[in-house]
């Protein structure tokens, strides 16, 4: 793993980042941020106190009763690299325990798209990054593919080309119906994450996720403000102006040129979201204007919105070699 040059923007807010209190899936994607920036220290660190927090039921990084499903699965690919990193089998074993309760106890819906929380049968967007990539590199790419078509085909709204929020699947009725924007920035971030992770063989598959992302990009840049951001429903300029459906955009739209998935001229537009970025955060390296933790109802500061910056620069820095 080849650690990238960092500019002082990129240290304060990495910083920043490691500084914050971390539930589960928080802890995952700030060491999938590390991960993408070759911090492979950090990322073993990382790994070792999601594993240390390993639920009796198998989910990772559980420091509190919760009924989050998903969430915890975010850590897996930290806690695999782990395993590769240092050749340690107690992450090994922590990562086959979490992709068993994954594979044969996570509650789910008849056709086998997983619940996002145990206590209710919902569907939430969030879920389209939690699950998938960790499926797709833990060596189940087809069960990862199941996961996106089943999240997909409940919450996609083809007329706006946007994905709703949550669906009560027993009820038959969207519990949000609204178009979040950071749920869209999940739903794409999280495809780009499994097209990465998909086997060459899986050619076909790949091409239907690239089409699925990039008519999320374009659904979601159709709000896009004067500024460069989005508010935080994005079709409802009476909700707050939020920071990091745009980093989650650039980082998407970074991997994607990069990968030769989508035009090169997206560039141009994920430098545009970038530089808007970069102007909400703060001497101290904090992003703002981010949902904000804990509730993720107002603008504030996230442990996420640190790590998609990071995020963000990791990819642009790979496609600007």
């Amino acid at each position: 793993m080849q650690t990238r040059n960092q500019s002082p923007i990129v240290e304060k807010v990495k910083l920043a980042m490691i500084t914050m209190q971390r539930v589960a899936w928080e802890q995952g994607v700030a060491a999938q941020a590390l991960l993408e920036m070759g911090k492979g220290g950090l990322v073993v660190l990382m790994a070792r106190d999601a594993m240390l927090r390993q639920h009796e039921d198998r989910r990772l990084a559980v420091v509190r009763e919760t009924d989050a499903e998903t969430d915890p699965v975010a850590n897996g690919e930290a806690v695999l690299f782990a395993a590769s990193a240092t050749g340690e089998m107690a992450f090994k074993e922590a990562a086959d325990r979490m992709l068993y309760y994954l594979l044969e106890k996570a509650p789910r819906t008849r056709d086998g798209t997983l619940h996002h929380i145990t206590s209710r049968p919902q569907l939430w967007i969030d879920s389209m990054y939690m699950a998938p990539p960790f499926l797709a590199v833990a060596g189940y790419p087809h069960i990862a593919m199941r996961q996106v078509e089943g999240l997909h085909r409940r919450l996609w709204n083809a007329e706006y080309k946007l994905l709703s929020h949550i669906l009560d699947e027993g009820a038959q009725n969207f519990v949000r119906k609204d178009f979040w924007g950071v749920g869209n920035g999940w739903a794409a971030a999280g495809m780009m994450r499994v097209i990465r992770a998909l086997p060459e063989t899986m050619e076909e598959e790949k091409q239907r996720l690239v089409a699925y992302v990039k008519e999320v990009i374009d659904g979601c840049l159709v709000y896009q403000r004067e500024d460069g951001l989005f508010h935080d429903v994005v079709d409802n300029r009476q909700t707050f102006v939020e920071t990091n459906l745009a980093q989650m955009l650039a980082y998407t739209i970074y991997r994607a040129v990069c990968g030769g998935w989508i035009d090169g001229g997206y560039g141009a537009v994920a430098d545009s979201l970038r530089v808007a970025v970069h102007a909400r955060v703060d001497d101290e390296g904090l992003v703002q204007g981010v949902c904000g933790s804990p509730n993720f109802n107002h603008a504030g500061t996230a442990t996420e919105g640190q790590a998609f910056f990071l995020l963000m620069e990791a990819a642009y820095q790979d496609l600007s070699q």
